[in-house]
């Protein structure tokens, strides 16, 4: 009877720990719960992170994640036109967080489904807001007010699914690869026209200098060349005044002075040969005893 009576005792026992086990379920601090009966939500949202109970094999816990997600769309880059009629392809990421988990459940039902929900409406958002825009001010004009209007447009239709978009950020935009090579070629053409006309400009300047160099070289010239004449003109005046002065002092000195450098310049090679008369005017300093000069 004991025997039978301890068997009962551990039946009820293990029985009691596995409806205490199915009851109970703990919800973490990233996560918050919805305990469904039959498919059916019933209760509050737990929020709370703690030890928490429900009616065993009756009812059951979804356990949705409450931290700030990433939506990235870059997996399915997408191509978009903008309103100057350029196509670009877009990498784009989104932060969202789960703000109304019961909505959420009723809208999305499986949380695994969440990216294939929200991906259609992101990229409707970006379409939207990028095609009424040009490239120039995706590119270099106001980006973060583009994503800050993407986001509120992509929070129109996530506040439905009880989502709420924290954050849009464009990784990426490029143009395609045909459009790409064609605005490089476009590019280049016009870096190699400035190039021309940068060198152009330069040959204009260089020839401008060299053409001021030549002329300030043949005013320099003309001038040295006209202090030289006047130079020499003076020497000349000067020298024949000398000789005026030393002629009037002393002629026949002076006439001897021009003999001897007559002399000097007609016999001053050795094959010069002269055939004059011994008694010529020429060789009268010569001649003389007294050196041609008057006793």
């Amino acid at each position: 009877m004991n025997k039978s009576l301890s068997i009962a005792v551990g039946v009820v026992l293990v029985v009691a720990l596995l409806v205490a086990y199915s009851a109970a379920f703990t919800v973490n601090m990233t996560q918050q719960a919805i305990v469904l009966q039959f498919g059916s939500p019933r209760g509050d949202v737990i929020t709370k992170p703690g030890l928490h109970w429900k009616l065993p094999y009756i009812q059951n816990v979804v356990f949705i994640d409450k931290r700030v997600l990433n939506l990235d769309a870059s997996q399915e880059t997408r191509e978009i036109t903008t309103s100057d009629q350029k196509r670009v392809l877009v990498d784009a990421f989104a932060r969202y967080r789960i703000v109304d988990a019961l909505k959420f459940y009723q809208a999305v039902r499986d949380p695994r489904l969440t990216e294939e929900k929200l991906q259609p409406s992101f990229g409707s958002a970006l379409r939207n807001t990028l095609g009424d825009n040009t490239l120039e001010t995706l590119v270099r004009g106001d980006r973060s007010g583009l994503m800050k209007k993407i986001q509120q447009s992509f929070n129109t239709t996530a506040t439905g699914l009880g989502i709420e978009i924290v954050d849009v950020r464009i990784k990426r935009a490029d143009l395609p690869a045909a459009n790409s090579q064609a605005i490089f070629r476009r590019m280049q053409t016009e870096r190699e026209r400035e190039a021309a006309e940068i060198r152009a400009k330069g040959q204009e300047e260089s020839q401008r200098l060299r053409s001021r160099a030549d002329r300030d070289v043949t005013v320099l010239l003309a001038d040295a060349d006209r202090d030289g004449q006047i130079a020499r003109g003076e020497g000349d005046a000067t020298r024949a005044k000398i000789f005026a002065d030393a002629f009037n002092q002393d002629p026949e000195f002076f006439s001897f002075y021009r003999s001897m450098q007559a002399y000097k310049e007609s016999l001053s090679a050795d094959t010069t040969t002269m055939v004059v008369s011994p008694d010529s005017e020429f060789f009268r300093y010569l001649n003389s005893e007294t050196g041609g000069a008057k006793r």
